[in-house]
This record gives C-alpha cells, sequence and structure tokens, in this order.
C-alpha cells in the first residue's frame, strides 16, 4: 500500500518546534506529533498533524493527554498513520524508544511510519523511517525492555529498521495542524 503524504508536512513540523513558545528546537527540546490519515483506494493520504501536549528532553518526547488525540483522530475519521519528531541536536536515526514508538504504530496499521526531523544533521535531515517486517516488528514485539538500549540482531542480519520506500510527497494535499499544547501566557 501507498502512503501519500502533504508536502508541507516536515517543514510545517519543524516550524512549529522552532516557533513555538517554548521555542523547542532551539532549546534543544525534541517536539512530537502524530499523523492522521484518511485511506481511499487502498491508499492512506496523510492530511492531518497532532501536536499533543507533551514532555520533553533533549533526547525524548512524551504524549500527554492521549485522549485527545484519539478524540480528534475520532471526530476526523482519521488512521493513526505513524507520529513525527525532531532530533534537535542529533543525527537522523531511529532511537531503541523511537523504535519502540514505531512498533505500537505498525501493529496498529502496518503501512505506518516514523519520521525523523534533525535539523543540525549535515547529511540528513529528515529521515522516514519503519520497522522491517517480519523482523524488526518481531525483535520488538519480545522486547520488554524500556529506556535507551540495544536490540539484538535478526536472525538474518537485516537491519531492525529502514527507509519508508512507499511515500509518494504530493503538493495538492492539504495539511490540518492540531496544535494542543498549551499556550502560558508571559509572566
Amino acid at each position: 500500500m501507498i502512503n501519500q503524504i502533504c508536502q508541507a508536512m516536515s517543514k510545517q513540523h519543524l516550524n512549529i518546534s522552532r516557533t513555538s513558545i517554548w521555542e523547542n528546537t532551539e532549546k534543544n527540546l525534541e517536539t512530537c506529533g502524530v499523523l492522521g490519515a484518511f485511506l481511499k483506494d487502498g491508499t492512506f493520504y496523510v492530511t492531518t498533524l497532532i501536536i499533543p501536549k507533551q514532555e520533553a528532553t533533549s533526547n525524548s518526547c512524551q504524549a500527554v493527554n492521549e485522549e485527545e488525540i484519539y478524540a480528534i483522530q475520532n471526530e476526523e475519521s482519521l488512521f493513526p498513520i505513524g507520529w513525527i519528531h525532531t532530533h534537535p541536536s542529533q543525527s537522523c536515526f531511529m532511537s531503541s524508544i523511537d523504535l519502540h514508538t514505531q512498533y505500537t504504530y505498525q501493529v496498529m496499521v502496518p503501512e505506518a511510519v516514523g519520521i525523523v526531523m534533525a535539523p543540525t544533521d549535515h547529511s540528513r535531515k529528515c529521515g522516514i523511517f519503519r520497522l522491517s517486517d517480519p523482523d524488526g516488528m518481531s525483535i520488538l514485539r519480545e522486547c520488554h525492555e524500556t529506556g535507551f538500549h540495544t536490540h539484538r540482531e535478526t536472525s538474518n542480519g537485516s537491519p531492525i529498521y529502514e527507509d519508508s520506500t512507499n511515500i509518494i510527497f504530493n503538493p495538492n494535499l492539504r495539511l490540518e495542524i492540531f496544535d494542543l499544547r498549551e499556550v502560558v501566557p508571559p509572566l
């Protein structure tokens, strides 16, 4: 199955993380978002970016009040086709925590992707990844560790995750953004 993503998606997410009231990227804090898509004729069209309330550090971000995300997905009839997050001062890759997050999306929707935006990585600023299937999915299914850790090798030496090759950036898709983060008034 092919996923079509609004061409503005990655730029919009990076702009949101840079211009939010917390200026997350400049403060070396990750920002995460959820990708919403509708399904038509066997193709997922990613047209929605939900930026949840979240807790962030320099190498992690975690959505809070996830019921707000589910409410938007239900109201808009969207599939949770993946997620997007920044690595404000790291390279473009999937950490062990990212792999576990990707697993939760890919179990629900096998076509799900994880987008990493790495503005300071001079060789690759954006990556669209997915767990290899069946090998990467099997390893993550069996892993119960939390935090940063290493995963065992696949039985055939293939990577645990890979670049997603079924993506088309469509400049004609409109992007809708739901930014659920609270704006704190200045003191």
